[in-house]
Protein backbone atom coordinates (compact mmCIF):
# COMPACT_ATOMS: atom_id res chain seq x y z
CA UNK A 1 0.00 0.00 0.00
CA UNK A 2 2.76 2.33 1.00
CA UNK A 3 4.75 1.64 -2.54
CA UNK A 4 1.39 2.29 -4.21
CA UNK A 5 0.97 5.69 -2.50
CA UNK A 6 4.73 6.23 -2.98
CA UNK A 7 4.47 5.89 -6.65
CA UNK A 8 1.09 7.71 -7.45
CA UNK A 9 2.98 10.34 -5.55
CA UNK A 10 5.88 10.52 -7.87
CA UNK A 11 3.49 10.67 -10.68
CA UNK A 12 1.42 13.34 -9.45
CA UNK A 13 4.32 15.49 -8.83
CA UNK A 14 6.04 14.99 -12.44
CA UNK A 15 2.48 15.75 -13.97
CA UNK A 16 2.25 19.14 -12.13
CA UNK A 17 6.04 19.79 -13.31
CA UNK A 18 5.20 18.98 -17.19
CA UNK A 19 1.95 21.35 -16.44
CA UNK A 20 3.92 24.52 -14.61
CA UNK A 21 6.49 24.07 -17.70
CA UNK A 22 3.72 23.99 -20.53
CA UNK A 23 2.51 27.09 -18.77
CA UNK A 24 5.86 29.14 -18.97
CA UNK A 25 6.44 29.02 -15.46
CA UNK A 26 10.17 29.93 -14.81
CA UNK A 27 11.82 27.33 -12.46
CA UNK A 28 15.09 28.93 -12.30
CA UNK A 29 14.36 31.03 -9.14
CA UNK A 30 13.65 27.78 -7.31
CA UNK A 31 17.22 26.12 -8.17
CA UNK A 32 19.19 27.85 -5.69
CA UNK A 33 16.69 26.96 -2.75
CA UNK A 34 16.48 23.51 -4.10
CA UNK A 35 20.05 22.75 -4.10
CA UNK A 36 20.10 23.62 -0.81
CA UNK A 37 17.30 21.79 0.65
CA UNK A 38 18.90 18.46 -1.08
CA UNK A 39 22.40 19.17 0.53
CA UNK A 40 20.73 19.31 3.99
CA UNK A 41 18.47 16.56 3.13
CA UNK A 42 22.04 14.45 2.37
CA UNK A 43 23.83 15.46 5.59
CA UNK A 44 20.27 14.56 7.59
CA UNK A 45 19.82 11.23 6.20
CA UNK A 46 23.43 10.53 6.72
CA UNK A 47 23.01 11.67 10.41
CA UNK A 48 20.24 9.13 10.45
CA UNK A 49 21.06 6.76 8.94
CA UNK A 50 19.88 6.21 5.17
CA UNK A 51 23.23 7.35 3.36
CA UNK A 52 24.95 5.04 6.03
CA UNK A 53 23.50 1.43 4.37
CA UNK A 54 26.49 -0.12 2.95
CA UNK A 55 27.02 -3.72 1.74
CA UNK A 56 28.86 -6.30 4.01
CA UNK A 57 29.95 -9.84 3.06
CA UNK A 58 27.84 -12.16 5.29
CA UNK A 59 27.88 -16.02 5.71
CA UNK A 60 25.26 -17.52 7.53
CA UNK A 61 23.06 -20.19 6.44
CA UNK A 62 22.00 -20.31 2.66
CA UNK A 63 23.45 -21.18 -0.48
CA UNK A 64 24.04 -17.46 -1.55
CA UNK A 65 26.96 -16.74 0.82
CA UNK A 66 30.04 -14.94 -0.43
CA UNK A 67 32.44 -15.94 1.68
CA UNK A 68 34.84 -19.13 -0.44
CA UNK A 69 34.44 -22.32 1.64
CA UNK A 70 38.60 -22.05 2.65
CA UNK A 71 39.70 -24.19 5.69
CA UNK A 72 42.17 -23.58 7.82
CA UNK A 73 44.14 -26.74 5.99
CA UNK A 74 44.56 -24.46 2.92
CA UNK A 75 46.40 -22.27 4.48
CA UNK A 76 50.38 -23.13 4.75
CA UNK A 77 52.91 -21.96 6.89
CA UNK A 78 51.74 -20.48 9.56
CA UNK A 79 51.25 -23.47 11.94
CA UNK A 80 51.69 -20.57 15.01
CA UNK A 81 48.90 -18.37 13.77
CA UNK A 82 46.91 -20.66 12.65
CA UNK A 83 46.36 -22.39 16.45
CA UNK A 84 46.43 -19.16 18.24
CA UNK A 85 43.67 -17.91 16.01
CA UNK A 86 42.12 -21.94 16.53
CA UNK A 87 42.10 -21.01 20.48
CA UNK A 88 40.29 -17.81 20.35
CA UNK A 89 37.89 -18.93 17.99
CA UNK A 90 37.60 -22.28 20.11
CA UNK A 91 36.20 -19.82 22.95
CA UNK A 92 32.90 -19.05 20.36
CA UNK A 93 32.41 -23.24 19.90
CA UNK A 94 32.70 -24.80 23.41
CA UNK A 95 31.20 -20.94 24.72
CA UNK A 96 29.42 -23.31 27.77
CA UNK A 97 32.90 -24.87 28.53
CA UNK A 98 34.60 -21.86 28.93
CA UNK A 99 32.07 -20.51 30.92
CA UNK A 100 32.32 -22.90 33.40
CA UNK A 101 35.99 -21.64 33.67
CA UNK A 102 35.03 -18.50 33.84
CA UNK A 103 36.74 -17.83 31.12
CA UNK A 104 35.91 -14.52 29.47
CA UNK A 105 35.37 -14.22 25.60
CA UNK A 106 38.03 -12.79 23.91
CA UNK A 107 36.39 -9.69 22.31
CA UNK A 108 38.75 -9.10 19.42
CA UNK A 109 41.92 -10.79 17.64
CA UNK A 110 44.01 -8.88 15.80
CA UNK A 111 46.18 -10.28 12.40
CA UNK A 112 48.96 -8.72 11.49
CA UNK A 113 51.79 -9.27 9.15
CA UNK A 114 53.76 -8.57 5.98
CA UNK A 115 51.13 -8.33 2.52
CA UNK A 116 50.67 -11.59 1.20
CA UNK A 117 50.80 -13.70 4.13
CA UNK A 118 47.47 -15.16 4.81
CA UNK A 119 45.67 -13.12 7.24
CA UNK A 120 42.45 -12.53 4.86
CA UNK A 121 42.61 -16.19 4.29
CA UNK A 122 42.46 -17.07 8.14
CA UNK A 123 39.69 -14.96 8.68
CA UNK A 124 37.88 -16.66 5.88
CA UNK A 125 38.54 -20.19 7.25
CA UNK A 126 37.48 -19.07 10.06
CA UNK A 127 34.08 -18.25 9.12
CA UNK A 128 33.51 -21.79 7.94
CA UNK A 129 35.24 -23.28 11.28
CA UNK A 130 32.98 -21.57 13.43
CA UNK A 131 29.45 -21.87 13.41
CA UNK A 132 28.78 -18.36 13.49
CA UNK A 133 27.52 -15.47 11.61
CA UNK A 134 29.91 -14.09 9.54
CA UNK A 135 30.01 -10.54 9.01
CA UNK A 136 33.74 -8.86 6.69
CA UNK A 137 34.12 -5.21 5.54
CA UNK A 138 37.11 -3.23 4.90
CA UNK A 139 38.05 -0.17 6.69
CA UNK A 140 37.66 2.38 4.04
CA UNK A 141 33.94 1.55 3.91
CA UNK A 142 32.95 3.36 7.41
CA UNK A 143 35.02 6.83 7.19
CA UNK A 144 32.46 9.02 4.42
CA UNK A 145 33.08 13.11 4.16
CA UNK A 146 29.31 13.08 5.91
CA UNK A 147 30.02 13.69 10.11
CA UNK A 148 28.61 11.05 11.71
CA UNK A 149 28.41 8.38 9.17
CA UNK A 150 30.94 5.90 10.01
CA UNK A 151 30.12 6.30 13.71
CA UNK A 152 26.87 4.92 12.35
CA UNK A 153 27.94 2.63 9.86
CA UNK A 154 30.24 0.94 13.12
CA UNK A 155 26.96 0.51 15.19
CA UNK A 156 25.13 -0.72 12.29
CA UNK A 157 27.89 -3.75 11.83
CA UNK A 158 27.12 -4.59 14.90
CA UNK A 159 23.69 -4.78 14.88
CA UNK A 160 23.69 -6.20 12.07
CA UNK A 161 25.84 -8.92 13.07
CA UNK A 162 23.62 -9.76 16.36
CA UNK A 163 20.48 -9.15 14.77
CA UNK A 164 21.37 -12.18 12.23
CA UNK A 165 22.58 -14.54 14.60
CA UNK A 166 19.37 -13.98 16.12
CA UNK A 167 17.49 -14.91 13.66
CA UNK A 168 19.37 -17.59 12.75
CA UNK A 169 18.99 -19.25 16.24
CA UNK A 170 23.23 -18.87 16.77
CA UNK A 171 24.86 -17.90 19.49
CA UNK A 172 27.99 -16.07 18.18
CA UNK A 173 29.11 -13.55 15.25
CA UNK A 174 32.50 -12.78 13.68
CA UNK A 175 32.75 -9.29 12.39
CA UNK A 176 35.82 -9.11 9.74
CA UNK A 177 37.75 -5.96 9.32
CA UNK A 178 40.07 -5.72 7.17
CA UNK A 179 43.01 -2.85 6.30
CA UNK A 180 41.83 -1.57 9.94
CA UNK A 181 44.28 0.55 10.40
CA UNK A 182 42.60 2.99 8.03
CA UNK A 183 39.18 2.94 10.73
CA UNK A 184 41.26 2.48 13.84
CA UNK A 185 44.62 4.99 13.19
CA UNK A 186 45.89 7.06 16.27
CA UNK A 187 43.44 9.76 17.37
CA UNK A 188 44.33 13.59 16.79
CA UNK A 189 46.44 13.13 13.26
CA UNK A 190 43.64 13.84 11.44
CA UNK A 191 43.26 17.27 13.20
CA UNK A 192 40.94 18.32 9.73
CA UNK A 193 38.46 15.55 9.87
CA UNK A 194 38.07 14.42 13.26
CA UNK A 195 35.07 12.08 11.71
CA UNK A 196 37.96 9.30 11.58
CA UNK A 197 38.45 9.95 15.40
CA UNK A 198 34.29 9.84 16.16
CA UNK A 199 34.43 6.14 13.77
CA UNK A 200 37.17 5.23 15.86
CA UNK A 201 34.94 5.79 19.33
CA UNK A 202 32.10 4.47 18.32
CA UNK A 203 33.95 0.82 17.44
CA UNK A 204 35.66 1.38 21.22
CA UNK A 205 32.23 1.69 22.38
CA UNK A 206 30.69 -1.39 20.49
CA UNK A 207 33.66 -3.68 21.54
CA UNK A 208 33.55 -2.49 25.17
CA UNK A 209 29.32 -3.36 25.11
CA UNK A 210 30.30 -6.63 24.05
CA UNK A 211 29.51 -8.30 27.30
CA UNK A 212 29.87 -12.10 27.99
CA UNK A 213 26.54 -12.49 29.30
CA UNK A 214 25.18 -10.96 26.10
CA UNK A 215 23.08 -14.41 23.82
CA UNK A 216 25.22 -13.23 21.31
CA UNK A 217 28.41 -13.30 21.59
CA UNK A 218 30.51 -11.07 19.26
CA UNK A 219 34.30 -11.86 18.13
CA UNK A 220 35.93 -8.70 16.09
CA UNK A 221 38.27 -10.04 13.75
CA UNK A 222 40.95 -7.28 12.47
CA UNK A 223 43.60 -7.30 9.92
CA UNK A 224 46.41 -4.57 9.25
CA UNK A 225 50.30 -4.68 7.86
CA UNK A 226 50.62 -1.83 10.04
CA UNK A 227 49.94 -1.83 13.10
CA UNK A 228 52.33 0.93 14.25
CA UNK A 229 49.54 3.06 13.43
CA UNK A 230 46.88 1.92 15.88
CA UNK A 231 45.49 3.71 18.40
CA UNK A 232 46.93 2.38 21.47
CA UNK A 233 43.32 2.32 23.18
CA UNK A 234 42.35 -0.26 20.61
CA UNK A 235 44.75 -2.81 21.43
CA UNK A 236 44.38 -3.09 25.23
CA UNK A 237 43.73 -5.99 26.97
CA UNK A 238 39.56 -6.00 27.17
CA UNK A 239 39.51 -5.15 23.42
CA UNK A 240 41.81 -6.67 20.98
CA UNK A 241 43.03 -9.60 23.70
CA UNK A 242 44.85 -11.30 21.07
CA UNK A 243 47.42 -10.07 18.56
CA UNK A 244 48.54 -12.80 16.30
CA UNK A 245 51.84 -12.33 14.31
CA UNK A 246 50.81 -13.43 10.97
CA UNK A 247 55.07 -13.69 9.49
CA UNK A 248 56.60 -15.05 6.59
CA UNK A 249 57.00 -18.55 6.43
CA UNK A 250 60.06 -20.27 6.83
CA UNK A 251 61.26 -23.47 4.48
CA UNK A 252 59.16 -25.90 5.84
CA UNK A 253 56.01 -23.63 5.12
CA UNK A 254 57.15 -22.67 1.77
CA UNK A 255 56.87 -25.97 1.08
CA UNK A 256 53.96 -26.84 2.26
CA UNK A 257 52.26 -23.53 0.63
CA UNK A 258 53.75 -24.57 -2.89
CA UNK A 259 52.03 -27.92 -2.44
CA UNK A 260 48.74 -27.22 -1.53
CA UNK A 261 48.90 -24.44 -4.49
CA UNK A 262 50.56 -26.96 -6.73
CA UNK A 263 47.70 -29.91 -6.33
CA UNK A 264 45.73 -28.90 -9.25
CA UNK A 265 49.00 -28.38 -11.44
CA UNK A 266 50.57 -31.20 -13.70
CA UNK A 267 54.43 -30.79 -12.88
CA UNK A 268 57.50 -32.85 -14.48
CA UNK A 269 59.29 -35.32 -12.90
CA UNK A 270 62.04 -33.11 -12.55
CA UNK A 271 60.49 -30.46 -10.65
CA UNK A 272 61.76 -30.14 -7.12
CA UNK A 273 59.38 -28.41 -4.74
CA UNK A 274 61.84 -28.43 -1.71
CA UNK A 275 64.28 -26.79 -4.30
CA UNK A 276 62.04 -24.13 -5.29
CA UNK A 277 60.92 -23.69 -1.46
CA UNK A 278 65.05 -23.22 -0.59
CA UNK A 279 65.28 -20.86 -3.40
CA UNK A 280 62.37 -18.40 -2.25
CA UNK A 281 63.18 -17.13 0.91
CA UNK A 282 61.19 -14.14 1.69
CA UNK A 283 58.39 -15.06 -0.31
CA UNK A 284 55.24 -14.68 1.04
CA UNK A 285 52.20 -17.20 0.26
CA UNK A 286 50.87 -14.63 -2.31
CA UNK A 287 54.23 -14.65 -3.98
CA UNK A 288 54.34 -18.35 -4.01
CA UNK A 289 50.63 -19.09 -5.58
CA UNK A 290 52.01 -16.13 -8.38
CA UNK A 291 55.31 -18.36 -8.90
CA UNK A 292 53.30 -21.40 -9.76
CA UNK A 293 50.70 -19.52 -11.46
CA UNK A 294 53.57 -17.81 -13.66
CA UNK A 295 54.90 -21.32 -14.35
CA UNK A 296 51.91 -22.67 -15.53
CA UNK A 297 51.65 -19.77 -18.10
CA UNK A 298 55.10 -20.31 -19.11
CA UNK A 299 54.37 -23.77 -19.99
CA UNK A 300 50.37 -22.90 -21.14
CA UNK A 301 52.57 -20.31 -23.80
CA UNK A 302 54.95 -22.89 -24.72
CA UNK A 303 52.63 -25.44 -25.98
CA UNK A 304 53.37 -27.85 -23.14
CA UNK A 305 51.14 -30.26 -20.62
CA UNK A 306 53.58 -29.99 -18.07
CA UNK A 307 55.57 -27.45 -16.07
CA UNK A 308 58.67 -28.33 -15.51
CA UNK A 309 62.00 -27.20 -13.73
CA UNK A 310 62.92 -23.97 -15.87
CA UNK A 311 59.30 -22.54 -16.07
CA UNK A 312 59.96 -22.43 -12.35
CA UNK A 313 63.16 -21.06 -12.53
CA UNK A 314 61.75 -18.40 -14.66
CA UNK A 315 58.74 -17.94 -12.36
CA UNK A 316 61.17 -16.84 -9.71
CA UNK A 317 62.95 -14.29 -11.66
CA UNK A 318 60.14 -13.10 -12.83
CA UNK A 319 58.03 -12.76 -9.10
CA UNK A 320 60.89 -11.41 -7.81
CA UNK A 321 62.01 -8.72 -10.80
CA UNK A 322 59.11 -8.38 -13.56
CA UNK A 323 59.02 -9.47 -16.99
CA UNK A 324 62.12 -9.69 -19.42
CA UNK A 325 62.26 -6.35 -21.29
CA UNK A 326 63.06 -5.68 -24.70
CA UNK A 327 65.86 -2.99 -23.63
CA UNK A 328 68.67 -2.98 -26.37
CA UNK A 329 71.48 -1.66 -24.95
CA UNK A 330 75.09 -0.76 -26.51
CA UNK A 331 78.02 -3.00 -27.18
CA UNK A 332 79.90 -1.50 -24.25
CA UNK A 333 76.84 -1.73 -21.43
CA UNK A 334 75.99 -4.99 -22.21
CA UNK A 335 79.96 -5.87 -21.53
CA UNK A 336 79.14 -4.12 -18.48
CA UNK A 337 76.85 -5.57 -16.93
CA UNK A 338 78.25 -9.09 -17.69
CA UNK A 339 81.53 -7.98 -15.80
CA UNK A 340 79.46 -6.57 -13.21
CA UNK A 341 77.59 -9.43 -12.52
CA UNK A 342 80.21 -11.91 -12.80
CA UNK A 343 82.11 -9.42 -10.19
CA UNK A 344 78.99 -10.01 -7.66
CA UNK A 345 78.88 -13.78 -8.83
CA UNK A 346 82.39 -15.00 -7.93
CA UNK A 347 82.48 -13.22 -4.59
CA UNK A 348 79.21 -15.00 -4.00
CA UNK A 349 80.87 -18.19 -4.52
CA UNK A 350 84.03 -17.42 -2.81
CA UNK A 351 82.31 -16.36 0.67
CA UNK A 352 80.14 -18.57 0.72
CA UNK A 353 80.37 -21.52 -1.83
CA UNK A 354 77.29 -22.99 -4.01
CA UNK A 355 74.98 -19.60 -3.01
CA UNK A 356 74.69 -18.63 -6.69
CA UNK A 357 71.48 -20.08 -8.65
CA UNK A 358 71.77 -18.13 -11.61
CA UNK A 359 73.24 -15.19 -13.43
CA UNK A 360 71.71 -13.80 -16.62
CA UNK A 361 72.72 -9.90 -18.46
CA UNK A 362 68.66 -10.38 -19.77
CA UNK A 363 67.14 -7.08 -18.92
CA UNK A 364 64.06 -7.56 -16.41
CA UNK A 365 62.01 -4.34 -15.05
CA UNK A 366 64.94 -1.75 -13.89
CA UNK A 367 67.59 -4.78 -13.59
CA UNK A 368 69.89 -4.96 -16.60
CA UNK A 369 71.43 -7.72 -15.40
CA UNK A 370 71.58 -9.92 -12.07
CA UNK A 371 72.54 -13.16 -10.26
CA UNK A 372 70.28 -15.05 -7.78
CA UNK A 373 71.46 -16.11 -4.92
CA UNK A 374 70.22 -19.88 -3.45
CA UNK A 375 70.08 -18.97 0.52
CA UNK A 376 71.04 -22.76 2.18
CA UNK A 377 68.61 -22.10 4.83
CA UNK A 378 66.48 -19.33 6.46
CA UNK A 379 68.50 -16.90 8.69
CA UNK A 380 67.65 -14.68 11.38
CA UNK A 381 70.73 -13.83 13.51
CA UNK A 382 73.75 -12.75 11.48
CA UNK A 383 77.93 -12.26 13.14
CA UNK A 384 79.67 -9.39 12.02
CA UNK A 385 82.12 -11.52 9.23
CA UNK A 386 78.56 -12.87 7.55
CA UNK A 387 77.90 -8.84 7.07
CA UNK A 388 81.21 -7.75 5.32
CA UNK A 389 80.74 -10.65 3.45
CA UNK A 390 77.51 -9.10 2.38
CA UNK A 391 78.78 -6.12 1.77
CA UNK A 392 82.11 -7.82 -0.20
CA UNK A 393 79.34 -9.40 -2.53
CA UNK A 394 77.58 -5.64 -2.81
CA UNK A 395 80.66 -4.09 -4.03
CA UNK A 396 82.14 -6.55 -6.47
CA UNK A 397 80.13 -5.66 -9.61
CA UNK A 398 81.55 -1.93 -9.40
CA UNK A 399 84.87 -3.06 -8.74
CA UNK A 400 85.33 -5.54 -11.38
CA UNK A 401 83.44 -2.66 -13.86
CA UNK A 402 86.33 -0.59 -12.68
CA UNK A 403 89.11 -2.85 -13.11
CA UNK A 404 87.84 -3.94 -16.49
CA UNK A 405 87.31 -0.35 -18.02
CA UNK A 406 88.84 2.18 -15.78
CA UNK A 407 85.61 3.45 -13.77
CA UNK A 408 82.65 2.63 -12.59
CA UNK A 409 79.07 3.12 -13.59
CA UNK A 410 75.46 4.25 -11.78
CA UNK A 411 74.39 0.91 -12.18
CA UNK A 412 75.95 0.20 -8.94
CA UNK A 413 73.32 2.23 -7.45
CA UNK A 414 71.22 -0.39 -5.70
CA UNK A 415 74.21 -2.25 -4.54
CA UNK A 416 75.61 1.02 -2.94
CA UNK A 417 72.11 1.01 -1.00
CA UNK A 418 72.35 -1.82 -0.15
CA UNK A 419 75.89 -2.05 1.20
CA UNK A 420 74.73 0.88 2.66
CA UNK A 421 71.51 -0.65 4.65
CA UNK A 422 74.45 -3.58 5.85
CA UNK A 423 76.94 -1.31 7.34
CA UNK A 424 73.78 1.05 9.40
CA UNK A 425 72.85 -2.59 10.95
CA UNK A 426 76.81 -3.37 12.01
CA UNK A 427 77.22 -0.15 13.81
CA UNK A 428 73.62 -0.40 15.17
CA UNK A 429 74.23 -3.61 16.17
CA UNK A 430 77.39 -2.78 18.49
CA UNK A 431 79.39 -4.72 15.39
CA UNK A 432 81.73 -1.75 13.82
CA UNK A 433 84.42 0.13 15.38
CA UNK A 434 82.17 2.83 17.01
CA UNK A 435 81.59 -0.23 19.52
CA UNK A 436 77.99 0.24 21.00
CA UNK A 437 76.16 3.48 20.06
CA UNK A 438 73.05 4.72 20.51
CA UNK A 439 69.79 5.04 18.40
CA UNK A 440 70.93 8.86 18.31
CA UNK A 441 73.93 8.98 17.08
CA UNK A 442 74.95 12.27 15.17
CA UNK A 443 74.45 11.46 11.46
CA UNK A 444 78.13 12.83 10.69
CA UNK A 445 79.26 10.11 12.98
CA UNK A 446 77.35 7.52 11.14
CA UNK A 447 77.99 8.57 7.80
CA UNK A 448 81.66 7.98 8.62
CA UNK A 449 81.46 4.83 10.28
CA UNK A 450 79.54 3.58 7.38
CA UNK A 451 81.74 4.86 4.33
CA UNK A 452 84.87 3.28 6.58
CA UNK A 453 83.32 0.06 6.82
CA UNK A 454 82.29 0.06 2.84
CA UNK A 455 85.94 1.30 1.73
CA UNK A 456 87.85 -1.27 4.03
CA UNK A 457 85.88 -4.46 2.18
CA UNK A 458 86.63 -2.54 -0.91
CA UNK A 459 90.16 -2.50 -0.99
CA UNK A 460 89.77 -6.75 -0.25
CA UNK A 461 87.56 -7.29 -2.86
CA UNK A 462 89.94 -4.99 -5.75
CA UNK A 463 92.98 -6.84 -3.97
CA UNK A 464 91.44 -10.33 -4.71
CA UNK A 465 89.71 -9.49 -8.02
CA UNK A 466 92.83 -8.29 -9.73
CA UNK A 467 94.64 -11.71 -8.72
CA UNK A 468 91.70 -13.48 -10.51
CA UNK A 469 91.53 -11.05 -13.26
CA UNK A 470 91.49 -13.71 -16.03
CA UNK A 471 88.75 -16.12 -14.49
CA UNK A 472 86.61 -13.07 -14.52
CA UNK A 473 87.19 -12.28 -18.14
CA UNK A 474 86.95 -16.01 -18.95
CA UNK A 475 83.33 -16.12 -17.26
CA UNK A 476 82.37 -12.64 -18.73
CA UNK A 477 82.75 -14.12 -22.27
CA UNK A 478 80.68 -17.12 -21.45
CA UNK A 479 78.03 -15.29 -20.21
CA UNK A 480 77.98 -12.33 -23.31
CA UNK A 481 77.55 -15.13 -25.42
CA UNK A 482 75.06 -17.19 -23.53
CA UNK A 483 73.25 -14.36 -21.71
CA UNK A 484 72.23 -16.79 -19.12
CA UNK A 485 74.65 -19.20 -16.54
CA UNK A 486 72.74 -21.67 -13.90
CA UNK A 487 75.21 -21.62 -10.50
CA UNK A 488 76.44 -24.84 -11.20
CA UNK A 489 77.48 -24.20 -14.88
CA UNK A 490 79.19 -21.11 -13.36
CA UNK A 491 80.75 -23.58 -10.76
CA UNK A 492 81.68 -25.82 -13.73
CA UNK A 493 83.74 -23.33 -15.09
CA UNK A 494 85.62 -22.51 -11.72
CA UNK A 495 86.28 -26.19 -10.88
CA UNK A 496 87.85 -26.42 -14.30
CA UNK A 497 90.32 -24.15 -13.44
CA UNK A 498 94.26 -25.26 -11.54
CA UNK A 499 93.40 -22.11 -9.14
CA UNK A 500 91.32 -22.17 -6.17
CA UNK A 501 89.28 -18.68 -5.80
CA UNK A 502 90.05 -19.06 -1.93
Amino acid sequence: MDKWIKEVGIGAGLALVLLALVSGVDFSVFLLPLSLAGLGFLVISGRTGSLSKFPVNSIGSGEDSTIPAITFNDIGGQDMAKREFLEALSFLKESVKTSKLGIRPLKGVLLTGPPGTGKTLMAKAAANYTNSVFLAASGSQFVQMYAGVGANRVRQIFKQARTTAEREKKSSAIIFIDEIDVLGAKRGKNASHMEYDQTLNELLTQIDGIRSEHPVQVLVVGATNRSDLLDPALLRPGRFDRVVQVDLPDKSGRLHILKIHAANKPLSADVDLEAIASETTGFSGAHLESLLNEAAISALRDGRDLINSHDLSEAIAKVMLGEKTNRSLQREERERVAYHEVGHAILSETVRPSSVASITIASRNQALGYIRQNPQHDQYLYTKDQLLDAIKVCVAGAISEELIFGQRSTGATGDIEQATNLAKRMVFAGLSPLGIVSTELPSDILHKAIVQIIAEEEKKVEEFLRGKIDVVREIATHLLKEETMTGEELRTLLESREYSLL
